[in-house]
């Protein structure tokens, strides 16, 4: 099994991975702009395999939860079966 992690708001009522546009319609409306943020902190490359960029978008996430002062984000998983 492998998982997949996103970044949400504790009050977005939407699910990441199933109601993305939803989601990221709700994200913004409020001003979050959650995947910009990600997008600058995350270091992805089209040099890296999907793997590694995966890896970096965890670690992007983990950071910012980790410097998130107004403690609204939250890390989500959904689990994947590998083919």
């Amino acid at each position: 099994m492998n998982s997949s992690y996103m970044i949400t708001t504790f009050d977005n009522p939407f699910d990441p991975f199933e109601q993305f546009t939803q989601w990221f319609l709700f994200d913004v409306e409020k001003g979050y702009n959650t995947c910009s943020y990600l997008g600058r902190i995350a270091r992805t490359s089209e040099q890296l395999s999907e793997e590694e960029n995966d890896l970096e978008i965890e670690r992007a996430i983990d950071e910012i939860i980790k410097y998130d002062f107004r403690n609204i984000y939250k890390k989500v998983k959904k689990k994947s079966s590998a083919a």
